[in-house]
């Protein structure tokens, strides 16, 4: 597969700048591999649209990893926290990417406006990739707490606000450490949960802390030339368990969101059975790929040229996953992190 095989036309008008009034209330595009078709219903119609299945989500908690600041000569710079490496007394260390008006130099040290916070760059390793420490007496965890901003995508054409701290998080989130949300499971509200539940479905949890390089666009034409990022993943005992069990007794697991495919996929072994624990993974899911553990997939709508399109293309396959998205954009749903889903289902 090539880079333009990901290709697909989007009026900019489809991408959604804000959430809906409500979580459950996008639209979902339902996709039958089996019966090559594609319906059209309610992200609240899902309980009842399939059988007892095994719905596995990312409870990873999205931090508000973008910090602003600003260097003695005034000089304005924005950090993005991407991971924390080291924690003392009044410090910590992350890796962050950064940019500044005039580039960031190792000693250069910033202030964070009405804070005791302050950023020194430490290192410096290329393409806006920093090491720094962050110190506050008053304590540093309090401080992005109070001052950071939440993380969101480049395609939001706006400025975060007090809306985005709660509903750019899963109502799950539990495991601080994304600087992205697990989009799919947006749209899970708790009345939602509980439809599910009600309908005989199981509820299994994993962690993986979503990166920036989600947003990352592909850097080769050739696929297998992509350098994927790596993130991190937690697989509990129960969960691996869980879908043993469902495995068993012949029900359907479902991944709420590629993260959830990644990490599955990552963490089985060659017969598809999962290994609990935890790890990291830069698995590049793309056609053709055989997949050992999901059965379904729920996902948002996802950029041109991405490789989370690429996956996606890989569970429903290259032609139907364009078909559907080109209906999808005819039928005006609202495309990205805040926007409606999709659900695919069936053997291929």
């Amino acid at each position: 597969m090539r880079a333009s095989d990901l290709d697909y036309d989007l009026d900019p008008e489809l991408i959604a700048q804000a959430p809906l009034p409500e979580r459950d209330g996008a639209r979902l595009l339902w996709m039958q591999r089996e019966r090559e078709s594609v319906e059209h219903r309610q992200i609240r119609e899902l309980p009842g649209l399939l059988a007892r299945a095994l719905f596995v989500v990312n409870d990873t908690k999205v931090i508000p990893a973008r910090l602003f600041a600003h260097k003695a000569s005034g000089g304005r710079a924005e950090i993005l926290l991407v991971e924390k490496l080291v924690e003392g007394h009044g410090e910590q260390r992350w890796f962050t990417l950064g940019k500044a008006s005039k580039g960031l130099r190792v000693g250069t040290v910033l202030q964070v406006p009405d804070s005791p916070l302050t950023i020194t760059i430490e290192d410096a390793r290329g393409e806006g990739r920093l090491e720094v420490t962050l110190r506050a007496a008053s304590g540093v965890a309090a401080e992005i707490a109070r001052h950071g901003h939440m993380p969101l995508p480049p395609y939001i054409r706006r400025a975060d606000d007090v809306h985005d701290t709660t509903r750019y998080q899963t109502v799950f989130a539990a495991h601080e450490g994304a600087v992205a949300a697990p989009t799919a499971g947006l749209h899970l509200s708790e009345a939602l949960l509980a439809q599910l539940h009600a309908h005989g479905h199981e509820l299994a949890k994993l962690t993986l802390h979503v990166g920036p390089g989600t947003f990352a666009p592909l850097r080769s034409e050739e696929l297998a030339d992509h350098p994927m990022h790596q993130e991190r993943y937690v697989v509990p005992p129960a969960t691996a368990d869980a879908i043993a069990r469902a495995k068993g007794e012949g029900r359907p697991v479902i991944a709420v969101g590629t993260t959830v495919v990644r990490t599955l996929e990552a963490a089985a072994d060659e017969h598809g059975a999962v290994r609990a624990g935890a790890g990291r993974t830069s698995i590049f899911i793309y056609p053709p790929y055989r997949f050992r553990v999901v059965d379904a997939l729920l996902t948002n709508f996802h950029l041109p040229r991405s490789t989370l399109l690429a996956l996606v293309m890989a569970f429903g396959g290259t032609s139907a996953v364009r078909a559907a998205y080109a209906q999808a954009v005819a039928a005006r749903y609202r495309f990205f992190s805040y926007g409606d889903a999709m659900l695919i289902t069936g053997a291929p």
